[in-house]
C-alpha cells in the first residue's frame, strides 16, 4: 500500500517494488494498463532520473521522492512514447495510474509511506 502520510490518505492499494537493474529497465514496457498498483523504483542513491515511455501504451502519473520519501517533484499524465528528465534528484520513483495524483491531491513536500 502507498499512503500519503502527510494527509493520511491511501494513494494506491497495491505495490510492486522494482529494485533490480532488469526490473527497472523493463518497468511498464509491454504491460497492461495499471489500475490500482503503484510501481516503486528504488535507486542506490539520489539521482536525476530519466524516464522513457517506449512501449508503454497508456499514460501514467509519477512521484519523485527523496531519501526521506518526501515528494520533490510530480509529473502527471506522462504520455506513451514520451521521455521525461527529472529536475530534482530522487531516491524513489513511484509510477501510478493516470489521474491518481489529482484524485488524491498529492503535492510536493508531502511524505509518502510504503
Amino acid at each position: 500500500m502507498i499512503k500519503n502520510k502527510t494527509k493520511n490518505t491511501v494513494i494506491c492499494e497495491n505495490t510492486k517494488i522494482l529494485s533490480s537493474v532488469f526490473s527497472k529497465a523493463k518497468g511498464l514496457m509491454f504491460s497492461r494498463k495499471i489500475k490500482d498498483t503503484g510501481f516503486i523504483f528504488i535507486f542506490n542513491k539520489p539521482t536525476r532520473v530519466d524516464l522513457h515511455m517506449f512501449f508503454v501504451f497508456f499514460p501514467i502519473d509519477v512521484l519523485f521522492l527523496d531519501k526521506h520519501k518526501k515528494v520533490v517533484e510530480i509529473k502527471e499524465n506522462l504520455k506513451p512514447f514520451a521521455i521525461y528528465f527529472s529536475k530534482n534528484k530522487a531516491k524513489y520513483v513511484v509510477e501510478l495510474p493516470e489521474g491518481i495524483i489529482a484524485e488524491t491531491k498529492t503535492e510536493v513536500g508531502e511524505i509518502i509511506h510504503f
